[in-house]
């Protein structure tokens, strides 16, 4: 993780947020490579799940929502994790994370008396900070940020950061049905910020307070949920491996019945297996049934229901909720990327490289001229020009090439342009692939074709 972390600053993709002030816990800023990365991840979710499909449209709902949205879906009263304090330390700790890294034990679904029973009889569970064994009882902690509305700071103004996206895209279904010409099975996604304020937020971007998801919720019949939801786990599987995620570091974990959420029928987890912690839920494909529309039906008063034009059937919709959070995915793909290789018959005999797909790449391409003296700089300049606006491009003339090579293989640009001295006589440019460092030469003309084609199908070898 520390060399991840010192990657991720060092080339510009992840800072500590307000880092000159000694940062804030679990708080980021993305930096220029980061923020394309990340809205490359988003991009490629949004294209797959909505533009490349005709049954799936999107929402962007508001942070802030009425209250009584989160008492119907039960995080008011439900959305708790369960806190305990070192009185040696004064540091907090979530009690189930504490009982588990110390112990065989399962705490998942324990009561706050028995995780204090379990925390104050067993020997073995330490202060992680100086191994104190003195806690305060277990007691429920709400994850909800609290703000509030208005000019008053009173409980009549009191509201919440959304904890998920999924709420707003439940309270927009009879919009959606009435303005949209969609019919059941259909899907309503959405991306954006969400705020859990979690005990220990830790491991990098994996957990922090604020963060960003990516989430969609599939309306379909009872008594076709399940058929869907095998659909949904094999698609999103499909996603993270096309975009070049090694299978070998991915799963599918199935919940147990007895630690399904309040809401869930069965919920399978794609997980990854990150070096710093583990098997972890990348992304969740949960089969919600009609739990929430028929919980805000209940709570406002409306009807939340899907009538059949065929078969004049009326019933309220199952859901299938494939859902991921961008930053923690981002993460997957970078380590799952990151690679130091050791090279032969090279004057670098290795480099630091991200293989990673050309379709999240934060920068497509670069364009070298081969020397910054004229007519090869202006050449360059010329083609750098030319692409510029199709996706990220960047220009570089500084230095030996092979230096120019490595710090874009060490970023993750898939592909290198270098204009020489022979392209002045023939009009032709080096096109080098990232993974291979293999080349060909393109004419001129036709490298906006070559590179869109590369891009889309991985790399030269994936084409080949």
């Amino acid at each position: 993780m520390d060399k991840i972390v010192s990657f991720c600053k060092r080339r510009g993709f992840v800072y500590q947020s307000s880092e000159i002030y000694g940062g804030i816990r679990s708080s980021y800023d993305y930096g220029p490579l980061g923020v394309e990365l990340k809205k490359n991840i988003k991009d490629e979710w949004w294209r797959r799940l909505v533009h490349m499909r005709d049954d799936v449209v999107g929402v962007d709902s508001a942070i802030i929502q009425h209250p009584r949205v989160w008492e119907a879906s039960g995080h008011t009263a439900t959305f708790n994790d369960m806190l305990v304090e070192s009185r040696t330390s004064g540091r907090r700790y979530r009690a189930d994370h504490l009982i588990e890294e110390a112990t065989e034990i399962d705490a998942e679904g324990l009561s706050a008396e028995e995780m204090t029973k379990v925390i104050r009889e067993d020997e073995r569970i330490k202060d992680p900070v100086d191994g104190g064994r003195d806690f305060t009882e277990a007691r429920p902690f709400n994850l909800m940020f609290e703000t509030y509305t208005g000019p008053v700071k009173g409980p009549e103004n009191l509201a919440f950061l959304r904890p998920e996206t999924a709420q707003g895209i439940f309270t927009n279904f009879k919009n959606v049905l009435d303005t949209s010409r969609v019919k059941v099975p259909f899907g309503i996604a959405q991306q954006g910020k969400s705020f859990r304020n979690e005990i220990t937020p830790g491991n990098f971007i994996f957990r922090t307070r604020e963060f960003e998801q990516m989430e969609m919720e599939f309306f379909v019949e009872p008594g076709t949920d399940e058929e869907w939801h095998e659909t949904w786990i094999q698609e999103r599987w499909d996603w993270y491996t096309g975009l070049g995620m090694d299978p070998e570091n991915l799963r599918v974990y199935e919940h147990p019945p007895e630690k399904l959420s309040h809401y869930s029928k069965r919920t399978v987890d794609i997980e990854y297996d990150f070096p710093f912690a583990g098997w972890s839920e990348l992304e969740g494909v949960a089969n919600r049934t009609d739990y929430d529309l028929s919980r805000h039906a209940e709570f406002s008063g409306q009807k939340l229901e899907y009538i059949d034009q065929g078969t004049g059937n009326r019933f309220v919709p199952y859901v299938i909720e494939p859902a991921a959070g961008a930053d923690r995915v981002a993460l997957a793909f970078i380590v799952d990327a990151y690679r130091e290789e050791e090279l032969e018959g090279e004057s670098d005999d290795s480099r630091v490289v991200l293989k990673l797909h050309p379709r999240i790449a934060p920068v497509k391409a670069a364009v070298f001229p081969l020397t910054k003296k004229e007519p090869v700089s202006t050449k360059a300049r010329e083609l750098y020009n030319d692409l510029r606006g199709d996706y990220s491009i960047f220009y570089d003339e500084t230095g030996a090439i092979g230096r120019r090579y490595r710090r874009q293989d060490e970023i993750g640009t898939p592909f290198c342009v270098t204009v020489d001295f022979d392209t002045l006589e023939d009009d032709q440019v080096t096109i080098r692939d990232r993974d291979t460092m293999q080349q060909e030469r393109v004419p001129i003309s036709e490298v906006r074709e070559r590179l869109q084609r590369l891009i889309s199908t991985g790399s030269a070898a994936a084409e080949r």
